[in-house]
């Protein structure tokens, strides 16, 4: 009972980060940080999809999961390539490490499904953080850039 507390509010903030992090970002941000929201909201529905359809838990590889995160990958990489802030190279850099998880699944078998778990989702909480931050020093920069010049 103890445990599934546990998971219950572990599943509670990652879903009210998620919201928080990229509803802000939607609402405050530019082109490149509404984008990255908009796929770290459909990646996250779509790999809790994934998750329910596979059904394996963390023993094996989940082939839905690894889609997800490989997808997700390749965008914030594209985003991070077109882009003229540092942010997108963290979160691409992160998201590498989230992608490469799998990999050491694949070559580590009996590795543990907790340490597997672990793995592949730590990296996603500072992936939104660096979001947060992205968008909110992006919308004080606007901020910034809108006010008027104090006359001397």
């Amino acid at each position: 009972m103890v445990r599934s507390i546990a998971m219950l509010a572990r599943v509670i903030i990652f879903w009210a980060l998620l919201l928080l992090s990229c509803g802000y970002a939607l609402l405050r941000g530019r082109k490149y940080e509404r984008l990255a929201a908009i796929v770290f909201l459909a990646a996250s529905l779509v790999s809790f999809l994934a998750h329910l359809a596979f059904a394996r838990g963390y023993v094996a590889i989940n082939v839905g999961e690894v889609a997800v995160d490989c997808t997700v990958l390749i965008a914030i990489v594209s985003i991070a390539v077109v882009s003229d802030r540092f942010w997108p190279l963290w979160v691409a850099g992160l998201q590498l490490v989230d992608s490469l998880s799998h990999i050491l699944k694949a070559i580590t078998v009996n590795l543990p499904p907790w340490a597997y778990a672990i793995a592949e989702r730590f990296w996603s909480y500072p992936i939104l953080v660096i979001l947060f931050i992205g968008a909110w020093r992006q919308h004080r920069r606007t901020l910034a850039a809108n006010e008027p010049v104090p006359a001397r």
